[in-house]
């Protein structure tokens, strides 16, 4: 069963364009639907973002772990379709995890045909924090992920008193990630690992992470989203 929270000015992004052959600034404000797998991690950093001018985004968080990815991509399906609400973008994240190779690809081309964007990670979402501070080549398992991301802080601590420890649901994880890492050093590495990966077979893409193209767009930096946007204005919509 899924929580649907919402939250005031955490998941909007607006901005002004001047509209071809006026001399009028619009502001643009663009709603975000982001369904996610697990019940605490991903809501929890994505809530962080700089909060923006606007009205109100849904947050959709399940109720537990374990959801198949599959099931992800028809919530994310499902609440567009009944929300009144016209999202500009919708978010499947979902992680590779132990979910069966055919299930988690088949929830990628499901996303895909249904224009659904997917935020997945093989195999956990901790790549993408990781990837804040190393250059992540080689594959891991998901266990290896805490230690790692624990070793990555801890050497950016100057004062060796305090001792970072990795917990899931930690709801400071954005802050610390911007205090002790580098997010475009992130979207850089994230990047070139999708640069190497071809084909369908993305249960075989480890390590490899999506979550890039989320964060790009709440930023307001992906060119190919915001030329989306203003298309849709200037075409009246």
């Amino acid at each position: 069963m899924a929580r649907v929270t919402k939250i005031d000015n955490a998941l909007q992004k607006r901005f002004s364009y001047k509209k071809k052959n006026t001399n009028t600034n619009k502001q643009l404000v663009t709603y975000f639907l982001i369904v996610c797998e697990g019940e605490k991690t991903e809501p929890n950093y994505f809530k962080k973002f700089p909060k923006k001018v606007g009205k109100v985004i849904y947050d959709i968080q399940f109720e537990g772990g374990g959801i198949s990815t599959t099931k992800v991509v028809e919530k994310a399906m499902e609440l567009r379709e009944k929300s009144n609400q016209k999202f500009d973008s919708v978010w499947a994240v979902f992680d590779k995890d132990s979910f069966k190779s055919n299930l988690f690809n088949s929830a990628i081309l499901k996303a895909k045909a249904n224009k659904i964007k997917c935020a997945w990670s093989n195999e956990a979402f901790e790549l993408w924090y990781l990837l804040h501070f190393h250059n992540r080549i080689t594959a891991m398992d998901r266990d290896e992920y805490k230690k790692a991301i624990e070793n990555a802080v801890n050497d950016k601590i100057e004062k060796k008193k305090t001792i970072f420890k990795y917990k899931k649901n930690d709801p400071n994880m954005y802050l610390l990630l911007g205090k002790f890492g580098d997010q475009n050093l992130a979207i850089k590495w994230a990047k070139k690992l999708n640069s190497i990966n071809e084909g369908e077979n993305f249960a075989n893409y480890n390590p490899s992470t999506q979550v890039y193209k989320l964060v790009e767009e709440l930023n307001g930096n992906s060119v190919e989203f915001n030329n989306e946007i203003i298309k849709k204005y200037n075409n009246g919509q």
